[in-house]
């Protein structure tokens, strides 16, 4: 018997053995023979650029041949680019960019990936180009594709301010050294991809753009491809410099495996998408004033608490025209006043014109893919105006109305004489006992209504 068991665990085991040796090369196959797929879609921030990074990093971890990234950008923030472009750089592994499908484009941020990749190709009707840096709030941080190391500008000597020709004011000389170093930033890209680095160049100082074909024709891009089959066909057997070596690419029959973003990186570009950052800044701020409004109620305070700091969270990221954000501020500091101090529409009207205006410049609008859409604002204002109009509704009709508590609000009640006198006397009223002046005699049960109230004494006379 426990011989027989000895065999059948041999056999087993043989048999396992076996399994495994028959699996594990068309594993490795797999593994070798992929090109992981990345989508660089929409506005370019911090989100797009931890997938980018963390693509690569799972492309080399896992032995792929290549990475192919799909662009199709109008362009995004200058910190998040020049991390991917870092990112393709560093790469153990080429990375080919390919801007699709037809119709797409790579403007601006995406023209300094584009040059970045080691083999740079673009689906025939599409286009790239428009590569100049713009700044928010007059010269803090260049955005939208290009510019100065995260907002910094070169120091006194770089390219841009020489000495040899007067500027016309700090701001001036702060845009020429933006732009002079995206210059110099985009030509060692082409130059270490042997590309065009003079057309690079006029795209970013004149914001020049070119189509697939013409890109092509200029040195500006590798080839035009229909597809993506077509594209890993083309490239096959091609020789890149990755890392310090040069490799020559199988790619013809490469699997492609797309990589999603993961869901922090998803959450991420949910909160950063400029439309839910401003409406989760106005539920914060709704919320909050609601719970001044009723201490305790807690359900407003802690949803605006949080829905406020998230706000702020992507406010950090985002592009954000602090003139607007403090005429948004305004706005609603003037509505609230409108509600504690009212002046008859007059700081609620201006209330809601400083919320507008603040709206519309919240977003820097240089910046593609960064603005919020004039739809969200007017059915914030709207819904902002109606509540303003409401509050000074119910403050006019509460004017008009008799006072119904203190002691106003016993003139003209009506109560029960609880004994017969003639002068001074008792009264019931409102549930209570009072002491009462008549200047006509009054009868016990007699129904009286108090005319004025003085103290702790009322005046009344006969109901009837």
């Amino acid at each position: 018997m426990h011989d027989g068991h000895g065999r059948l665990r041999r056999l087993i085991r043989h048999a396992l053995a076996a399994a495994c040796l028959a699996v594990l090369p068309a594993t490795t196959g797999l593994a070798a023979g992929a090109a992981h797929v990345l989508a660089i879609t929409g506005p370019i921030g911090p989100a797009t650029q931890g997938y980018v990074e963390r693509g690569i990093e799972a492309a080399e971890s896992e032995g792929a041949e290549l990475v192919l990234l799909r662009i199709d950008t109008p362009g995004g923030l200058d910190q998040a680019m020049r991390g991917i472009v870092k990112a393709v750089l560093a790469a153990r592994v080429p990375v080919v960019g390919y801007v699709a499908p037809s119709g797409a484009r790579a403007a601006s941020a995406g023209t300094y990936i584009l040059y970045a990749t080691h083999i740079a190709a673009m689906a025939p009707a599409t286009n790239l180009g428009s590569a100049t840096p713009v700044s928010i709030g007059g010269g803090g941080g260049p955005f939208g594709g290009g510019g100065g190391g995260e907002g910094k500008p070169p120091a006194d000597g770089d390219a841009g301010n020489t000495g040899e020709e007067p500027v016309a004011d700090n701001e001036t000389a702060m845009r020429r050294k933006v732009v002079n170093d995206a210059v110099a930033y985009i030509r060692g890209l082409a130059e270490r991809r042997g590309r065009n680095a003079d057309w690079a160049e006029k795209a970013v100082r004149e914001g020049a753009s070119l189509s697939a074909g013409e890109a092509a024709e200029r040195d500006v891009i590798d080839l035009v491809a229909e597809s993506t089959p077509a594209l890993l066909a083309a490239i096959d057997g091609r020789t890149v410099t990755v890392a310090g070596e040069d490799v020559t690419l199988a790619a013809s029959d490469l699997a492609l495996i797309e990589r999603e973003p993961d869901w922090r990186m998803k959450l991420l570009a949910v909160i950063t998408n400029p439309t839910v950052a401003y409406i989760l800044m106005m539920i914060g701020i709704y919320g909050l004033i609601l719970e001044g409004y009723n201490p305790g109620s807690f359900v407003p305070g802690v949803t605006g608490a949080i829905c406020l700091l998230l706000a702020l969270f992507a406010f950090q990221i985002l592009p954000v025209n602090f003139a607007g954000l403090a005429l948004i501020g305004l706005g609603v500091a003037l509505m609230v006043a409108e509600a504690f101090a009212p002046s008859f529409g007059i700081l609620g009207l201006g209330g809601v014109a400083a919320f507008v205006f603040g709206s519309i410049m919240l977003m820097d609008t240089g910046v593609p893919g960064y603005q919020v859409p004039l739809a969200i604002i007017g059915a914030t204002a709207t819904a902002s105006a109606i509540v303003l109009f409401l509050i000074v509704y119910l403050f006019m009709r509460s004017r008009a109305r008799r006072v119904a508590t203190g002691s106003e609000g016993m003139v003209g009640a009506v109560g029960e004489a609880l004994e017969d006198f003639d002068g001074r006397g008792r009264v019931f009223v409102h549930g209570e006992n009072w002491r009462a002046t008549a200047d006509t005699p009054v009868r016990r049960g007699q129904r009286v209504r108090v005319t004025a109230v003085s103290g702790l004494t009322v005046t009344v006379v006969p109901a009837e």
